[in-house]
Protein backbone atom coordinates (compact mmCIF):
# COMPACT_ATOMS: atom_id res chain seq x y z
CA UNK A 1 0.00 0.00 0.00
CA UNK A 2 1.38 4.01 -0.80
CA UNK A 3 1.63 5.81 1.60
CA UNK A 4 -1.10 8.76 1.95
CA UNK A 5 0.32 12.03 1.70
CA UNK A 6 0.35 14.42 4.57
CA UNK A 7 -1.82 16.94 4.41
CA UNK A 8 -1.03 20.60 5.67
CA UNK A 9 -2.61 21.29 9.03
CA UNK A 10 -5.39 23.68 8.18
CA UNK A 11 -4.24 26.68 9.97
CA UNK A 12 -0.76 26.44 8.41
CA UNK A 13 -2.62 26.61 5.50
CA UNK A 14 -4.51 29.85 6.54
CA UNK A 15 -1.23 30.92 8.16
CA UNK A 16 0.17 31.06 4.31
CA UNK A 17 -2.49 32.59 2.67
CA UNK A 18 -2.32 35.99 4.58
CA UNK A 19 1.26 35.82 4.54
CA UNK A 20 0.80 35.44 0.54
CA UNK A 21 -1.58 38.53 1.56
CA UNK A 22 0.79 40.65 3.43
CA UNK A 23 4.09 39.84 1.04
CA UNK A 24 1.49 41.37 -2.39
CA UNK A 25 0.63 44.47 -0.01
CA UNK A 26 -3.16 43.36 0.22
CA UNK A 27 -2.74 45.16 3.74
CA UNK A 28 -0.35 47.67 4.60
CA UNK A 29 1.58 48.34 7.76
CA UNK A 30 -0.70 49.41 10.10
CA UNK A 31 -3.57 47.98 8.78
CA UNK A 32 -6.77 46.07 10.33
CA UNK A 33 -7.00 42.55 9.57
CA UNK A 34 -10.81 41.21 9.04
CA UNK A 35 -11.88 40.03 12.42
CA UNK A 36 -11.91 36.42 12.98
CA UNK A 37 -15.57 35.58 11.83
CA UNK A 38 -14.40 36.89 8.61
CA UNK A 39 -11.94 35.16 7.77
CA UNK A 40 -13.59 32.23 9.53
CA UNK A 41 -16.36 32.45 6.46
CA UNK A 42 -13.50 33.06 3.88
CA UNK A 43 -11.75 29.89 4.69
CA UNK A 44 -14.66 28.01 5.99
CA UNK A 45 -13.31 26.46 8.78
CA UNK A 46 -14.18 27.65 12.87
CA UNK A 47 -12.88 31.01 14.34
CA UNK A 48 -10.20 28.52 16.69
CA UNK A 49 -8.70 27.38 14.06
CA UNK A 50 -8.22 30.97 12.20
CA UNK A 51 -6.86 31.79 15.84
CA UNK A 52 -4.28 29.41 15.49
CA UNK A 53 -2.93 30.49 12.27
CA UNK A 54 -3.26 34.05 13.64
CA UNK A 55 -0.68 33.39 16.17
CA UNK A 56 1.96 31.34 13.91
CA UNK A 57 2.14 35.02 12.38
CA UNK A 58 2.14 37.11 15.55
CA UNK A 59 5.28 34.97 16.13
CA UNK A 60 6.98 35.68 13.17
CA UNK A 61 6.57 39.14 13.78
CA UNK A 62 4.05 39.68 10.97
CA UNK A 63 1.20 40.23 12.47
CA UNK A 64 0.51 42.08 16.07
CA UNK A 65 -2.85 41.80 18.29
CA UNK A 66 -4.69 44.27 20.72
CA UNK A 67 -7.01 42.66 23.06
CA UNK A 68 -10.74 44.28 22.40
CA UNK A 69 -9.06 45.66 19.18
CA UNK A 70 -8.11 43.27 16.57
CA UNK A 71 -5.62 41.55 14.59
CA UNK A 72 -2.99 44.44 12.80
CA UNK A 73 -0.27 44.43 10.33
CA UNK A 74 2.57 45.14 11.97
CA UNK A 75 4.34 48.33 11.26
CA UNK A 76 7.84 49.39 10.94
CA UNK A 77 8.36 51.34 14.27
CA UNK A 78 9.25 55.50 13.03
CA UNK A 79 12.33 56.70 13.32
CA UNK A 80 12.30 59.91 16.11
CA UNK A 81 15.39 61.73 16.85
CA UNK A 82 15.72 63.41 20.29
CA UNK A 83 18.36 66.41 20.29
CA UNK A 84 18.45 70.34 20.97
CA UNK A 85 15.67 70.57 18.00
CA UNK A 86 12.88 68.02 18.44
CA UNK A 87 10.18 69.32 15.97
CA UNK A 88 7.03 66.70 15.36
CA UNK A 89 6.43 67.51 11.95
CA UNK A 90 9.83 67.67 10.75
CA UNK A 91 10.74 64.49 12.56
CA UNK A 92 8.02 62.46 10.99
CA UNK A 93 8.73 63.71 7.23
CA UNK A 94 12.38 63.07 7.30
CA UNK A 95 11.17 59.69 8.56
CA UNK A 96 9.07 59.49 5.12
CA UNK A 97 5.81 59.21 7.60
CA UNK A 98 2.70 61.73 7.35
CA UNK A 99 2.86 63.78 10.40
CA UNK A 100 -0.76 64.84 11.86
CA UNK A 101 -1.63 66.00 15.42
CA UNK A 102 -5.33 66.07 16.73
CA UNK A 103 -6.06 68.19 19.86
CA UNK A 104 -7.45 66.41 22.46
CA UNK A 105 -8.57 68.74 25.04
CA UNK A 106 -6.76 72.79 26.04
CA UNK A 107 -7.82 74.40 29.56
CA UNK A 108 -6.17 76.83 31.29
CA UNK A 109 -4.77 75.58 35.16
CA UNK A 110 -2.88 75.94 37.99
CA UNK A 111 0.75 74.62 37.71
CA UNK A 112 1.74 72.03 40.07
CA UNK A 113 5.13 72.59 42.48
CA UNK A 114 6.95 70.05 39.78
CA UNK A 115 5.49 71.83 36.37
CA UNK A 116 6.52 75.34 38.22
CA UNK A 117 9.76 74.57 38.67
CA UNK A 118 10.07 72.90 34.84
CA UNK A 119 8.65 76.54 33.82
CA UNK A 120 10.48 78.65 36.35
CA UNK A 121 7.61 80.22 37.53
CA UNK A 122 5.52 80.14 40.57
CA UNK A 123 3.57 76.97 41.89
CA UNK A 124 -0.17 77.85 41.71
CA UNK A 125 0.73 80.35 38.49
CA UNK A 126 -1.57 79.73 35.61
CA UNK A 127 -0.68 77.14 32.11
CA UNK A 128 -1.99 76.81 29.08
CA UNK A 129 -2.21 72.72 29.27
CA UNK A 130 -2.26 71.01 25.34
CA UNK A 131 -3.48 67.42 25.37
CA UNK A 132 -2.97 66.04 22.20
CA UNK A 133 -2.92 62.65 20.24
CA UNK A 134 0.47 62.34 17.41
CA UNK A 135 -0.16 60.44 14.72
CA UNK A 136 2.08 58.80 11.50
CA UNK A 137 0.60 57.49 8.43
CA UNK A 138 -3.03 57.90 10.16
CA UNK A 139 -2.00 55.54 13.03
CA UNK A 140 -1.76 56.91 16.50
CA UNK A 141 1.74 56.93 17.64
CA UNK A 142 1.77 58.85 20.81
CA UNK A 143 -0.29 61.03 23.19
CA UNK A 144 1.45 63.89 24.66
CA UNK A 145 0.62 66.78 27.51
CA UNK A 146 2.74 70.68 27.19
CA UNK A 147 2.50 72.99 28.96
CA UNK A 148 2.66 76.83 28.95
CA UNK A 149 3.49 79.69 30.78
CA UNK A 150 0.28 82.27 30.61
CA UNK A 151 2.11 85.21 31.58
CA UNK A 152 5.23 84.85 29.65
CA UNK A 153 3.05 83.83 26.87
CA UNK A 154 -0.11 85.44 26.29
CA UNK A 155 -2.42 84.34 23.63
CA UNK A 156 -0.70 80.88 23.46
CA UNK A 157 -4.48 78.92 24.18
CA UNK A 158 -5.82 80.73 21.21
CA UNK A 159 -3.02 80.34 19.08
CA UNK A 160 -3.06 76.71 19.95
CA UNK A 161 -7.05 76.66 19.40
CA UNK A 162 -6.15 77.75 15.51
CA UNK A 163 -3.41 75.78 14.84
CA UNK A 164 -2.15 72.09 16.27
CA UNK A 165 1.14 72.67 15.90
CA UNK A 166 3.70 74.01 19.12
CA UNK A 167 5.91 75.52 16.53
CA UNK A 168 3.38 77.91 14.58
CA UNK A 169 1.64 78.41 18.28
CA UNK A 170 4.80 79.73 19.73
CA UNK A 171 5.61 81.96 17.06
CA UNK A 172 2.23 83.47 16.66
CA UNK A 173 3.06 85.12 20.64
CA UNK A 174 6.26 86.12 19.56
CA UNK A 175 8.78 82.96 19.81
CA UNK A 176 11.14 83.17 16.73
CA UNK A 177 12.55 79.98 17.58
CA UNK A 178 13.01 77.37 20.60
CA UNK A 179 15.25 74.34 21.86
CA UNK A 180 15.57 71.85 24.08
CA UNK A 181 17.08 72.21 27.26
CA UNK A 182 16.67 68.35 28.39
CA UNK A 183 14.92 65.21 28.33
CA UNK A 184 14.03 62.58 30.46
CA UNK A 185 13.28 59.01 28.55
CA UNK A 186 11.25 56.66 31.47
CA UNK A 187 9.73 53.02 30.49
CA UNK A 188 5.98 53.11 31.64
CA UNK A 189 2.98 51.00 31.31
CA UNK A 190 -0.23 52.23 29.13
CA UNK A 191 -3.06 53.70 31.50
CA UNK A 192 -6.55 52.90 30.20
CA UNK A 193 -7.08 56.33 28.38
CA UNK A 194 -3.24 56.40 26.96
CA UNK A 195 -4.31 52.78 25.61
CA UNK A 196 -7.76 54.03 24.40
CA UNK A 197 -6.31 56.86 22.19
CA UNK A 198 -3.13 54.43 21.09
CA UNK A 199 -5.06 51.64 20.64
CA UNK A 200 -3.34 49.54 22.92
CA UNK A 201 -4.28 47.48 25.86
CA UNK A 202 -4.44 48.75 29.18
CA UNK A 203 -0.33 47.86 31.01
CA UNK A 204 1.19 47.78 27.48
CA UNK A 205 4.68 49.45 27.52
CA UNK A 206 4.60 53.24 26.76
CA UNK A 207 8.28 55.12 26.62
CA UNK A 208 7.74 58.22 28.51
CA UNK A 209 9.36 61.54 27.05
CA UNK A 210 9.85 64.71 29.63
CA UNK A 211 11.60 67.74 28.25
CA UNK A 212 12.03 71.24 28.49
CA UNK A 213 11.81 73.59 25.71
CA UNK A 214 13.40 77.32 25.92
CA UNK A 215 13.81 80.59 23.99
CA UNK A 216 16.54 82.04 22.76
CA UNK A 217 17.64 83.87 26.03
CA UNK A 218 16.94 80.38 27.87
CA UNK A 219 13.29 80.87 29.42
CA UNK A 220 11.28 78.30 29.47
CA UNK A 221 8.11 78.45 27.14
CA UNK A 222 7.18 74.71 27.62
CA UNK A 223 7.25 71.33 29.49
CA UNK A 224 6.19 68.58 27.44
CA UNK A 225 5.51 64.95 28.08
CA UNK A 226 5.17 62.76 25.37
CA UNK A 227 3.46 58.62 25.97
CA UNK A 228 5.47 56.82 22.95
CA UNK A 229 3.81 53.75 21.86
CA UNK A 230 6.88 51.29 22.87
CA UNK A 231 6.67 49.23 19.34
CA UNK A 232 4.89 51.91 17.00
CA UNK A 233 8.62 54.27 17.84
CA UNK A 234 12.50 54.22 17.56
CA UNK A 235 13.80 56.72 19.63
CA UNK A 236 17.42 58.36 18.77
CA UNK A 237 19.38 60.23 20.31
CA UNK A 238 21.14 62.91 18.39
CA UNK A 239 23.20 66.14 18.96
CA UNK A 240 21.50 68.77 16.63
CA UNK A 241 18.76 67.85 14.60
CA UNK A 242 17.86 70.03 11.20
CA UNK A 243 15.71 72.91 12.34
CA UNK A 244 11.97 72.55 10.98
CA UNK A 245 8.47 73.54 11.94
CA UNK A 246 6.43 71.46 14.48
Amino acid sequence: MRDKPQRTPVWQAIAGALRTDLAEGRYAPGDKLPTEAALAERFGVNRHTVRHGIAALVDEGLIRTRRGAGAFVAATPTDYPIGRRVRFHANLIAAGRRPEKRVLHLDDRAASAGEAQALQIAAGDRVCAYFGLSLADGQPIAVFESLFPLERLAGIGVALQETSRVTEALNAVGIADYTRASTRLTAVRASATQALHLQLSEGDPLLRSSGVNVDLNGQPVEYGRTWFAGDRVTLTLENEAPPGSD
